[in-house]
């Protein structure tokens, strides 16, 4: 039997090496941007054209390289940070590992122009698919510049897996972003398809979040500071009120290296134990200085792994610093838990505003005369018991529903949060926000099934600035949007202007609905865009629909009653949750 074990040639060698550490445009973004902070960088632009897919471009006016060492650094395992095995346990810097600029070259067509500060003249090199083109001399400023021409154009196969231009234009933005703040007493700039999105000039670290999130974010952090003989933490950390649906605006840096660890994460949740409603996520901008002896962080090839050697005691110290930084701050729950995340305006649906609690005064009452004695004012005790608005309805006809002509009657509100009422079958007790859910998801999905969505058109259209990130969301899933109602238009950078909204929307909170739909579109990039639509209309149900403690009058508890059961599916909210509860005869027999 012959031999089948061979060795691979470089060019196959390095397109496996490319497939971990350089798996879309924004990896190969992150990869130069880190070289280029290494490199003594003062000021790093990124310029973007066609979300990366055809051309990439990181210039930095950092130290340069010599002749030799320019063709150097593109051969595997080639480092000018690492001589033995040990040093990794030592790494401070951030683009150490040798594989970057080798995976680059073996996936796509690369030009670098670099010079060092002492030489007259530079060095320019082309490869493509890891065969240098090739290598001369060039007039080019102090710095390096590299560019990358038509990503994976070798690869058919790895090219098609790349996702919409919005999507990968977003993960550019996210990992930019990270490399920013990781460095705010430096400058970056990054330019899309001839557009500046960021232009970023040093500063602290507060002036770098509200230059990249926006100046709203002032208010919205609260500094936090620890220093230990195990490590440092220093950073800032989002106020519960503007807690998040998803983690986006988590930010864990670890020796200025952007990492993801649940296990930190989960220590400063629990600093924000009972301030938090249920499924929400604070936001935090933090860093940690560490001895890299202590720390292992080359267990994975996207380098956003670490393992720590004293995890137990790093756990404490964060939640501890969290804890200080909220109680220094008297940072207290100001939140409904029962309330959707940033939305505690209780505005009825149904065309009402909530019902301000009214004190009537008897200006002829005198308690001293002898009319007015104690037992006559026991008289008409019993209707302290019903609220005057809450008088049993009479009953009316529902159809369809689960029997045909069935009559319900509804008694009143239970805890703001429950409709009671009763028909032939038993008690009903209806989530009153589960159940408008369904009613308004129903009746958007039907016009959209129609494409007759009813759009209240505003007077005078509404500017609408959003972050940096979020404007490219915007524009990302702006058809599903328009086709629910959102007539909304760029009108440049990131501001938009919205001219009209779906029926049913609440004038003023046009803006927070949207970031609403944002929020709970984020991490859903693999949706087709059927499913972008159905997400995105859930969310749009769940944002506008009535609140859990609005008081609702009779007529409105009889409407949302009224509609749920016309509705095709009406024991479940969009987001499979009972919206009512029958309890049978039997079933109240048996609490007895």
């Amino acid at each position: 039997m012959s031999d089948i074990i061979k060795l691979l040639p470089d060019s196959v060698a390095n397109q496996i090496a490319a497939g971990e550490v350089i798996q879309r445009p924004a990896s190969a973004i992150k990869e130069l941007m880190e070289n280029a902070i290494d490199a003594g960088a003062v000021r790093i632009q990124v310029v973007v054209k066609d979300s990366g897919k055809s051309f990439m471009q990181v210039i930095d006016d950092g130290h340069g390289m010599s002749e030799t060492d320019a063709r150097l650094s593109f051969e595997r395992h080639a480092t000018s940070k690492i001589n033995q095995a040990n040093d990794l346990f030592a790494i401070r810097t951030m683009g150490f590992r040798g594989e970057a600029l080798a995976s680059i070259a073996a996936v796509a067509m690369v030009e670098m122009k670099t010079r060092l500060h002492s030489n007259d003249v530079g060095t320019e090199l082309e490869i493509a698919g890891s065969k240098v083109e090739s290598q001369q001399p060039t007039a080019c400023p102090t710095g390096t510049a590299i560019t990358i021409k038509n990503l994976f154009y070798n690869i058919p196969a790895r090219r098609n897996f790349l996702k919409s231009n919005a999507s990968e234009t977003r993960h550019i933005v996210e990992e930019f972003q990270r490399v920013a703040l990781a460095f705010p007493e430096k400058s970056f700039s990054l330019t899309q398809d001839g557009v500046q999105v960021f232009n970023l000039t040093a500063g602290n670290l507060k002036q770098r979040i509200t230059g990249i999130f926006g100046n709203g974010y002032n208010e919205r952090i609260v500094p936090t500071q620890e220093d230990t003989t195990i490590l440092k933490i220093e950073g800032y950390i989002g106020k519960p009120e503007f807690a998040k649906k998803t983690r986006g605006e988590q930010f864990l840096f670890v020796n200025r290296r952007f990492i993801k660890s649940s296990y930190i994460n989960h220590a400063i949740s629990d600093a924000f134990a009972d301030l938090l409603p249920p499924n929400t996520f604070p936001s935090y901008f933090l860093f940690i200085e560490i001895d890299p002896s202590k720390i292992d962080i080359n267990i994975h090839p996207t380098k956003t792994e670490i393992k720590f050697e004293d995890e137990k005691s790093i756990y404490a110290i964060i939640r501890a610093a969290t804890k200080r930084a909220l109680g220094k701050f008297s940072i207290t729950p100001s939140l409904d838990f029962d309330q959707e995340t940033a939305f505690n305006i209780p505005v009825s649906m149904y065309g009402t505003l909530p019902r301000q609690p009214e004190v009537k005064v008897d200006k002829s009452y005198n308690p001293f005369t002898a009319e007015n004695n104690a037992k006559k004012n026991t008289h008409g005790w019993e209707n302290l018991y019903i609220k005057s608005s809450d008088q049993p309805s009479d009953l009316f006809e529902v159809e369809p529903a689960s029997r045909p002509n069935q009559k319900i009657k509804i008694f009143g509100q239970f805890a703001l949060k429950y409709i009671l009422a009763c028909n032939s079958e038993g008690m009903l007790l209806i989530d009153q926000k589960r159940a408008h859910e369904r009613i308004l998801y129903e009746r958007h999905a039907k016009l959209l099934s129609q494409s007759a969505q009813a759009i209240q058109q505003d007077l005078f259209p509404i500017k609408i600035e959003f972050s940096t990130a979020d404007a490219h969301l915007i524009k990302e899933i702006e058809p599903e949007l328009k086709k629910i109602g959102f007539d909304i238009s760029e009108l440049g950078g990131t501001t938009f202007v919205l001219n009209g909204v779906p029926s049913g929307t609440e004038r003023g909170r046009e803006k927070y609905i949207l970031e609403a739909i944002l929020e709970s579109y984020k991490n859903q990039s693999t949706l087709s865009n059927d499913q972008q639509t159905e997400k995105i209309l859930r969310s749009f149900a769940s944002t506008i629909a009535i609140s859990y403690g609005v008081t609702l009058n009779m007529e409105e508890m009889e409407r949302i009653v009224h509609d749920l059961f016309e509705c095709d599916v009406k024991e479940w909210s969009p987001t499979g949750k009972k919206t009512f509860k029958l309890l049978t005869e039997q079933d109240l027999h048996s609490l007895f």
